[in-house]
């Protein structure tokens, strides 16, 4: 749930939507890509040798010595690199002792910013395609420009922007692009139309939906073929949400409570939560959710019923309802006794956006006792064990940060949920199918991305040191190809200079 302070939109660069968020200073960037090339260009073959080849993680065993062939934007052939042929003319690209992976995805991001920091920054950190959560224009555009070759970014699936009931968490202190709330079955199925006709990739469902608004929304989401996707509504239980067809679950909170052998008592509770229509805060109505919320997340991890979290992951499995943890973003609001107070990566963020981080994070989380503070531990640790045992009974699990929270740097974060995902229990190879094959089958991309093989976008990432060994060399990357494009080593720090120098040249925005 990506809560960001009024400070951080109004007074620093990470803004999220409305009109263009662009570079103040209006010089060539990391952003500027090159023009899109000729059609002789198209044709340049390039061939990466003596590869160790990930082609599908978590799905297929590595392929050792392997070559990779690429034509303009697509991979066209694969395979040991003594029998496959490498084309006369070809650009020929040693990577003995390296591994190649397909581009990773971002499962849950909320991009904004200067144009020349948060763009490039995904694909530089080999993060290839980023599924948006909150669709804003900022974002379409960027799109626009990244498929135009005008711009370096990843590939972009984006959302509508919220569907909740009134009232809401979101008031419009802090967001430019306004929820949509509906209380009715006409307004549910009105705004699916609505959303459809506008051309949103998914809708994004939230938190205080009510149940007639959701189910109402659920039938007509799957009368005209319009994925819906995002938090399980606090009055729908996730075996509900997931039986209407919810595509994804975003974030815990909903797990944990329907784990418990005390839901229904813990749902009364819940039903009891209000938020008051009054009050024009967006952290404070937040604030007051999340301690509720955590409460009973605190009684759900104490009455934990084994059995009957089995039942409910099976029946995500098989209905096929896929979850996005989220375990960075649950960690920085439930452990932040263990952030950091400075991090090389924040180089890439204006410091005013960093620097405002603490006080964001004490704004929405408010003061905790040392009893409260001790339950929360309890909590995401059993978080943690949770993702775990969901992997295991089969529930298809997605690798998403819900970057544009605090402490969460764009490309940087998703390494970070890998490794979380693998203290959660999951293998390396299991953690990088949840960035790889897993939500390109989620997003409806997997005929484009999550895995290597010919017809296939040349996404690939090439990293010094083997991720199945540690999943912690994710970071190390050596290059990166983001539609046919190689960016090497060399390129690949000049293009992160520049977006370093982007941030710290960046100005606020505006006030609109």
């Amino acid at each position: 749930m990506c809560v960001c302070g009024r400070r951080q939109f109004l007074g620093s660069t990470a803004v999220l939507a409305g009109a263009a968020a662009l570079d103040s200073a209006g010089t060539a960037t990391a952003a500027e890509a090159p023009a899109p090339a000729p059609t002789a260009e198209q044709d340049h073959t390039l061939a990466l040798i003596h590869a160790t080849l990930l082609a599908a993680p978590g799905v297929r065993p590595p392929e050792h010595d392997a070559t990779v062939l690429v034509r303009g934007d697509r991979v066209v052939a694969t395979g040991p690199t003594a029998q496959l042929q490498v084309p006369p003319g070809a650009r020929v690209v040693d990577l003995t002792g390296k591994h190649v992976i397909p581009g990773l995805i971002d499962a849950h991001a909320h991009s904004g910013g200067p144009e020349g920091v948060h763009p490039p920054l995904y694909p530089l950190l080999g993060v290839t395609t980023v599924r948006e959560m909150w669709g804003t224009p900022t974002v379409r555009a960027w799109r626009d420009k990244v498929n135009a070759g005008r711009l370096l970014g990843p590939r972009w699936v984006i959302a509508s922007t919220i569907v909740d009931s009134p009232p809401g968490l979101w008031t419009s202190d802090i967001w430019p692009v306004p929820t949509i709330e509906v209380r009715t079955d006409a307004e549910a199925r009105s705004t699916v139309r609505r959303i459809r006709a506008e051309g949103a990739d998914f809708i994004k469902v939230y938190s205080r939906l009510t149940r007639e608004a959701y189910f109402a929304l659920a039938d007509e989401a799957l009368r005209w073929g319009v994925p819906f996707a995002g938090h399980c509504p606090d009055a729908v239980t996730v075996s509900d949400a997931s039986d209407a067809g919810q595509h994804s679950v975003e974030h815990l909170h909903p797990l944990l409570l329907s784990t418990s052998s005390k839901e229904e008592e813990i749902r009364r509770r819940l039903d009891a939560v209000r938020v008051n229509p009054r009050d024009p805060s967006t952290m404070s109505r937040v604030r007051g959710w999340f301690h509720a919320v955590h409460d009973l997340e605190s009684a759900a991890t104490r009455s934990y019923d084994p059995g009957r979290a089995h039942r409910l992951f099976d029946r995500l499995a098989a209905n096929g309802t896929y979850v996005t943890p989220t375990l960075v973003t649950h960690h920085t609001m439930e452990r932040p006794e263990t952030l950091p107070s400075s991090d090389p990566e924040w180089t890439y963020l204006p410091r005013r956006q960093t620097a405002a981080w603490p006080a964001q994070l004490k704004e929405l989380t408010g003061e905790r006792t040392p009893e409260e503070s001790a339950h929360l531990r309890d909590v995401n640790a059993h978080r943690t064990r949770l993702v775990g045992e969901m992997r295991r009974r089969g529930v298809p699990v997605l690798a998403g940060t819900d970057t544009g929270t605090s402490y969460l740097v764009p490309g940087f974060a998703l390494h970070h949920e890998l490794r979380r995902l693998t203290e959660a229990g999951l293998t390396p190879a299991q953690a990088l199918q949840a960035a790889t094959v897993e939500p390109s089958r989620a997003l409806g991309t997997a005929t484009e991305a999550g895995t290597v093989e010919p017809g296939k976008a040349a996404d690939l990432v090439v990293l010094d040191a083997d991720p199945l060994h540690d999943i912690r060399n994710t970071l190390r990357i050596d290059s990166v190809l983001t539609r046919g494009r190689l960016i090497d080593a060399a390129e690949r720090r000049r293009l992160l200079a520049e977006v370093a120098e982007a941030a710290a040249a960046a100005t606020p925005p505006a006030r609109t």
